[in-house]
């Protein structure tokens, strides 16, 4: 897979950006605030469907402007085809070669993308809401399925809580209409979560062996919370049955509270450093290693499952690494032979992913413009 171009148009702070990037590193320089992370979230956007940041799609629209659009020209198994992403009004349109999407999957069509940011860097020390979204973004990037499916839980959900604030008053025929549509979409989020870490734990312990500067082993988990089922094994159907009966048990404490306590929406990943947990007793380093491991073995295992490595979207993460795991990164992503766009306020921290090759960007005040190589030092 490979990104040919892309055209932006009204997106966050930039007006228009037409390039054509490199084949294997584009490194987009300039001060905060200018718009290099802009850049990469229209990237992450058009791939993906779904803001890096935002909460709202009206925030992607630059100001004063009625709509936003992103294009990108990719290579696909021999085949060129173009995708297109238009936002306005609140709502998103999805083209493809010019014509509205089918489906998602005639949209997404093999594109995948893996976006690497500093807040990423935190999610060890965060709390369970980054964790789950830092999963389920690998879960997406391995199963583009995986959109569509959390969407349909995310309704049930939203249907089942407003029930549940009817309290007393609530009809006991919906709630349990809705407790069966919840528990089947969730057992499916359940087993898509499942399969992305039997496959990606293994790589991120083994990557963070070699970069954790520590004996102890690392063990990435999930395991839903309130789930009486034998999880490792169960399958779709015995894990709609369990959440159900979870909900049933659950449904006294539901109605005071006025909204749904089990399910895929509170659980979470659990991270260990020598059987104890990360998040309480990893150094800041050490927590960064773990998140460092795990996206190397992302990418790793896209590029296993699929043929193919993903678009790499890596925002200003060198400076918040030390000397060490940045020079690992800098190195993995030269080795690699990924298309890679990153970001930086310093063109030193990110050199030795640079080859000959490398298309050089500068960013300022929303405007992209070509550079030369910046001089080694």
């Amino acid at each position: 897979m490979r990104l040919l171009s892309l055209q932006v148009q009204d997106f966050r702070n930039l007006p228009a950006v037409q390039l054509a990037p490199s084949t294997h590193a584009t490194i987009a320089v300039g001060q905060n605030g200018q718009g290099k992370t802009n850049l990469l979230e229209a990237l992450y956007f058009l791939a993906t469907l779904k803001p890096l940041r935002a909460g709202r799609l009206s925030e992607l629209v630059r100001w004063g402007s009625q709509a936003a659009r992103v294009s990108g020209r990719f290579l696909l198994k021999g085949a060129e085809r173009e995708i297109s992403v238009e936002v306005g009004g609140g709502t998103r349109q999805a083209l493809v070669d010019g014509k509205k999407a089918a489906s998602l999957e005639d949209y997404f069509g093999g594109v995948s993308v893996v976006a690497f940011t500093p807040d990423d860097l935190e999610v060890i020390k965060g709390g369970p809401d980054a964790r789950r979204a830092f999963l389920d973004r690998a879960v997406f990037n391995r199963f583009p399925a995986f959109l569509k499916e959390s969407r349909e839980y995310a309704r049930a959900l939203k249907n089942r809580n407003r029930l549940l604030r009817e309290g007393a008053t609530v009809d006991a025929a919906y709630l349990d209409a809705y407790d069966e549509t919840l528990a089947r979409a969730g057992a499916r989020l359940y087993a898509r979560r499942r399969a992305l870490m039997a496959e990606l734990a293994p790589r991120a312990q083994a990557t963070f062996a070699s970069i954790g500067r520590t004996a102890d082993p690392a063990v990435y988990g999930y395991h839903p919370a309130h789930l009486g089922a034998d999880f490792a094994h169960a399958d779709e159907a015995a894990l709609a049955t369990a959440l159900r009966e979870a909900l049933s048990a659950r449904l006294r404490r539901d109605l005071d509270r006025g909204f749904t306590s089990v399910g895929p929406h509170v659980d979470d990943v659990s991270v260990t450093l020598g059987g104890r947990s990360a998040r309480a007793y990893a150094s800041q380093g050490q927590q960064r290693a773990l998140v460092l491991g795990w996206k190397i073995a992302e990418i790793e295992n896209l590029e296993a499952a699929m043929g193919f490595l993903p678009l790499l979207l890596l925002d200003d993460v060198s400076s918040e690494l030390d000397p060490e795991r940045n020079a690992y990164l800098m190195g993995y992503l030269a080795r690699s032979g990924a298309q890679v766009f990153l970001t930086t306020t310093d063109a030193g921290l990110v050199r030795a992913a640079a080859a000959s090759d490398t298309l050089w960007l500068t960013v300022h005040s929303g405007q992209v413009a070509l550079e030369e190589a910046p001089s080694q030092p």
